[in-house]
């Protein structure tokens, strides 16, 4: 063990020199993307009317269950919060463009105001929860692996965004936006209103990125880029990370895949399988399409729930 720790090599071996530092704008449609984030900030606390929530509208299965809903959305959105400072890492450690050290320090505040708006509504329907009530379905919901491969050398920049935002962001988006449409409590819908709308830039930051880009890149370093996009769909979002009823089948998924029923049931701003499933599908399949102009071919996945798509 002690051979294999000597052995692996993380960027935080590498020393580091800040200079020559620039900070000219080299990415302007990241730059803008930038801009508007500074200027669309907004506060969980103030900017969300919680005096419209009545928790005496739903029964009390209904808030146990959105309870644990709104403690899972504060989990993952928690996880993106730690994931930011090791691509800012990464970032200044590959000398990246200086646009995406910047629209990277908004995208943390952004997500730390996600999982405090989570967190504020788990506490509203009786409390937060600090971790699953089913502890198997942790592995499904602790990591999808960033800060791992923020730190690893071998695993390029444009890789680790391509599956991050490009795919994992992408899903993550389309559910918010299904989620604003369904979702029938004013404040639940709020919150789901807000995240969507900082998560439109945080889609556009990865596909404007990787346009500016692939047309410098190799068919080998594309590829690297294609295989982080799989093992990001495969290992990560069909295990559950996203959604519970994409887990592997067994009694904590099950039980999970009822807390989402009981709060879409409720209107407190969760979906189920049979609305979500065509959705994933469709936001898959136009993920493929959109990197095909790169070079990055993605393979029909497959699924128990949903068959070869």
């Amino acid at each position: 063990m002690a051979v294999e720790l000597a052995e692996r090599r993380t960027i935080l071996d590498d020393e580091e020199s800040i200079f020559p530092l620039d900070l000219e704008t080299r990415i302007p449609k990241i730059r803008e993307l930038y801009h508007m984030a500074s200027a669309k900030q907004w506060d969980p606390k103030a900017d969300i009317d919680w005096h419209m929530f009545d928790p005496s509208a739903y029964t009390e299965e209904q808030r146990f269950a959105a309870r644990q809903y709104w403690s899972r959305r504060a989990w993952s959105e928690y996880g993106a919060i730690s994931e930011s400072p090791m691509l800012q890492i990464r970032f200044c450690h590959d000398k990246c463009e200086p646009d995406l050290r910047l629209f990277f320090t908004i995208r943390s505040q952004e997500e730390s105001r996600h999982a405090e708006a989570c967190y504020l509504m788990a506490q509203a329907l009786g409390g937060y929860m600090e971790q699953p009530v089913q502890a198997d379905y942790e592995g499904s919901v602790a990591t999808h692996g960033v800060r791992k491969m923020a730190l690893d050398p071998s695993i390029s920049v444009e890789a680790i965004l391509a599956a991050l935002v490009c795919a994992a962001e992408e899903i993550a988006f389309d559910v918010f936006r299904h989620l604003v449409n369904i979702t029938r409590d004013p404040v639940a819908n709020q919150i789901c209103t807000r995240i969507m709308r900082d998560e439109v830039r945080h889609c556009a930051f990865g596909w404007r990125f990787l346009d500016h880009r692939i047309p410098h890149m190799s068919p080998d370093e594309i590829k690297v880029v294609e295989n982080a996009v799989v093992t990001m769909m495969e290992k990560v979002e069909l295990n559950g990370y996203h959604s519970a009823w994409l887990a592997p089948d067994n009694p904590a998924s099950r039980a999970e895949m009822e807390v989402d029923r009981l709060t879409w049931e409720a209107g407190l701003g969760s979906t189920i399988e049979e609305l979500e499933k065509p959705l994933f599908v469709d936001t898959v399949q136009r993920i493929r399409r959109q990197m095909e102009p790169w070079g990055v071919h993605l393979p029909l996945f497959n699924h128990p729930k949903i068959g070869e798509f």
